[in-house]
């Protein structure tokens, strides 16, 4: 059995979360961390668990052994430290820190500890992202030259994100700094640590912060990656283009399902049916990386990288110019 306390139900995935660690067999949510109490407490009244208004004591509890963080992102050095201490298995939702420097001190924590870690990368976990991931990896299409991702919603133009997603001091930043994790990861998935990166950012919902969003990464090679998000559109799909010198891959936009391929052999649709590739969500692969030993594939490395990518774009869009990541 794994027991596990959630910690804070701020963001807006830390109930789904919850849910879903209450689904997998022998697994227990014993305990509920708030750092307020009453939206804490109710929320450990209707998952039938105790809850804890001091941090400390419910990370060290004897009957906690993991940790789901899902407290604003300028608590996360506070939460996750702790939990490390006590020598808690941790599982956090993105970012991992506003700033590089607070991330390495995390992952310093973390690493020391030598817990179990796993950020929410989902995107990483999708089968047709896999795919992707394989056949760039296998020269299908040659030296990739170009990468272009986009995950996008509504949240600002139709009102249903909470407004602490809009306090910057709690955040970090606007759409970038939430749903733009998803592309900035996935451009470091794919093509490593940039050179440099140039952003525009603009705000035209009235919230005072970051919601429509464009970062281009700049590599080493000559590789571009364009990154888009924003908390604007409508029934905007998911997705991902990637260029090389022999072909391309495309998944999500206009295409309903897998992934298709398209080099001088022709065009190739490849059906989420047929790829041979799977991973279980983020929450139950945590699970998974716990029960079994198994190395995490979001570790610490990967969480610091994606707080300083995020940092440099945001450093971009406020100079008006080209940084050094």
């Amino acid at each position: 059995m794994i027991h596990v306390a959630l910690l804070s139900k701020w963001h807006v995935h830390a109930e789904g979360y919850g849910q879903q660690f209450s689904k997998i067999p022998d697994v227990k949510i014993t305990v509920v961390w708030d750092e307020d109490p009453v939206r804490g407490k109710a929320w450990a009244e209707e998952l039938g668990c105790d809850f804890e208004p001091d941090l400390e004591k419910a990370v060290n509890r004897p009957d906690v052994d993991a940790v789901s963080v899902g407290s604003p992102t300028s608590m996360h050095k506070e939460v996750i430290c702790a939990a490390a201490k006590a020598g808690k298995a941790i599982f956090t939702e993105k970012v991992l820190a506003i700033t590089t420097a607070d991330a390495k001190e995390i992952a310093a924590a973390v690493d020391a500890a030598k817990v179990p870690f796993l950020i929410s990368f989902r995107r990483r976990t999708d089968a047709v992202i896999l795919e992707a991931k394989h056949l760039v990896e296998s020269g299908a299409i040659g030296k990739v030259t170009h990468l272009r991702v986009r995950d996008a919603h509504d949240g600002v133009s139709s009102g249903w994100l909470p407004d602490s997603f809009f306090d910057k001091a709690q955040c970090g930043g606007g759409a970038m700094m939430d749903l733009g994790a998803h592309p900035m990861y996935l451009c470091l998935y794919f093509l490593g640590e940039p050179v440099s990166v140039s952003s525009v950012f603009t705000e035209s919902g009235g919230k005072g912060v970051d919601d429509n969003c464009v970062s281009v990464l700049r590599y080493a090679d000559g590789a571009i990656a364009v990154s888009e998000t924003a908390f604007l559109s409508k029934h905007c799909p998911f997705s991902l283009e990637i260029n090389g010198t022999k072909g391309s891959i495309c998944v999500g936009g206009a295409l309903e399902d897998g992934v298709l391929l398209n080099t001088d052999d022709g065009k190739k649709l490849i059906s989420s049916a047929e790829i041979p590739y799977s991973s279980p969500a983020p929450v139950p692969l945590f699970v998974e990386c716990v029960r079994e030993g198994k190395p995490s594939p979001f570790g610490t490395s990967d969480a610091v990288a994606l707080t300083r990518l995020m940092e440099a774009a945001y450093r971009s869009a406020e100079s008006g110019k080209e940084e050094a990541y």
